[in-house]
């Protein structure tokens, strides 16, 4: 049996409806899956309510972006309590920050001679909350790339001319938050940080003493050496570890619910043991 901790919907940078996504872990046969938009449980309420009609078993996350040795690091955190106000301001507060990187994103690339649009931005956008992947799609619509992956290879990416950071937490802090929401704090796909020739004994040694307890030793996009890598370091520092596809829809053809490059299955035994980490009970 196979779960899937890692996917978005069209309330961040996903494509599906949270309902859709349900349906769509269930044709899988997946034993679980959790919802992770980026800095929002906005897609949670109707995420959940499909409950009644699937059988995979639907849970809750929220994927945040932290900074970390000058790079963004994104931390998931799952099994979160969706009722907790606390948090819910926390992720509002995170979206104000977001917004106001896009501005000044937008008054950057007019700077670099590609001039878009909020308006441009949101047409590819189904939900308020924009991201770097729909400023890709704009920057291709008005023919300033050829496709959006060109997007963030010469203008978006990090260290890229047209990259804004935006004021992001310590992962200390993400931790705090996530724990606090009655949920775990998890490295998000730790080998897409700091290109394949970093090596994390240390630096996730240093995470784990700033709150985190798990990492992702299984995901869409890992080569069958980077999840053999990073399950034992997980083992070696006694990490938990999850695994999940980072499933975009049409952002991220290659990609399906529970599977993705390397034939990736991520056990459902990992669940428990993830459970066994969460503060206040379940909220699925």
């Amino acid at each position: 049996m196979v779960i899937d901790l890692h996917c978005h919907s069209l309330h961040s940078d996903g494509t599906d409806t949270p309902e859709r996504l349900a349906l769509l872990g269930d044709e899988a046969r997946l034993t679980a899956l959790c919802l992770t938009d980026h800095d929002t449980l906005g897609g949670i309420p109707a995420f959940l309510a499909m409950q009644p009609q699937v059988k995979v078993r639907l849970l809750v996350g929220t994927e945040i972006s932290c900074r970390f040795l000058g790079r963004s690091l994104h931390v998931l955190g799952l099994l979160v309590n969706p009722l907790d106000l606390q948090f819910q301001a926390r992720l509002e507060e995170l979206r104000g920050r977001r917004e106001e990187r896009n501005h000044r994103m937008l008054l950057r690339l007019a700077e670099l001679g590609c001039p878009i649009t909020r308006e441009d931005v949101q047409d590819h956008a189904d939900s308020p909350l924009l991201s770097r992947v729909h400023f890709a799609l704009a920057l291709a619509a008005k023919g300033f790339v050829r496709r959006a992956p060109e997007a963030f290879e010469r203008l978006i990416g990090d260290d890229c001319p047209g990259f804004v950071p935006r004021q992001e937490l310590s992962p200390s802090e993400a931790s705090l938050w996530i724990r606090e929401a009655g949920g775990v704090p998890v490295v998000a796909h730790p080998g897409r940080f700091g290109g394949g020739s970093f090596r994390w004994d240390e630096a996730m040694a240093d995470l784990q003493r700033q709150g985190l307890e798990g990492l992702e030793g299984y995901y869409g996009e890992y080569r069958a050496a980077e999840q053999k890598y990073f399950v034992a370091l997980a083992a070696r520092l006694g990490m938990v570890v999850t695994g999940g596809s980072d499933y975009h829809g049409s952002h991220k053809p290659g990609l399906r619910l529970g599977r993705g490059a390397g034939g990736l299955k991520v056990p459902d035994e990992l669940l428990g043991r993830l459970e066994a980490q969460q503060r206040f009970g379940s909220y699925s």
